[in-house]
């Protein structure tokens, strides 16, 4: 696992070991920021679910403004300090440690880039959307980038986010919802 590009470009990344944590294969992270590339520079980022925190800092790399961090492990927690320091990308960053749907119960703030990746065999991206739509965390021109299995039925995203995009590779499905 690596930074594909940007100010910390080619960093290798630690990943948890063992199976709980599935990282994002290069090739999916590398499409999904093809398609996002213009929607990053300056953007106050949310990763969510982090792992190894391999998406927030890749956005950091490629120039958001600032990245918050959560995951409930924390074996991932250490990973994820781990990573930020590698990448030079501790000042700009905050990583939570707690469950992702309680920090969004409780989030005082707005993301214009949120990454949901969470275990496929649950049914927290639902839990998400819907508590991101609840208390307006998604900003104005603000996207969701979802990753889920191919099987996993489509998340029912609350009004007025809209599935804006959807991408199949090999047995991941990436899901870009927008408001309105």
């Amino acid at each position: 696992m690596r930074v594909i590009t940007g100010t910390a470009r080619g960093r290798k990344l630690k990943a948890l070991q063992g199976n709980e944590t599935r990282p994002t294969a290069d090739r999916v992270k590398e499409a999904v920021f093809s398609v996002i590339q213009f929607d990053v520079e300056g953007r106050r980022v949310l990763d969510l679910f982090a792992g190894s925190g391999q998406m927030g800092i890749e956005a950091l790399s490629r120039g958001a403004s600032s990245a918050v961090f959560v995951d409930m492990s924390p074996q991932a927690a250490a990973v994820i300090r781990e990573n930020l320091s590698a990448a030079g990308f501790t000042r700009n960053s905050r990583l939570v440690t707690a469950d992702g749907i309680g920090f969004l119960s409780s989030a005082k703030e707005q993301f214009d880039l949120i990454f949901l990746d969470p275990p496929y065999a649950t049914k927290l991206i639902n839990q998400a959307l819907k508590l991101i739509e609840g208390f307006d965390i998604l900003a104005k021109d603000g996207i969701i980038i979802c990753e889920s299995d191919v099987k996993s039925p489509e998340p029912e995203a609350p009004s007025p986010l809209r599935l804006h995009r959807e991408y199949r590779y090999g047995r991941t499905k990436i899901r870009f919802y927008t408001k309105g």
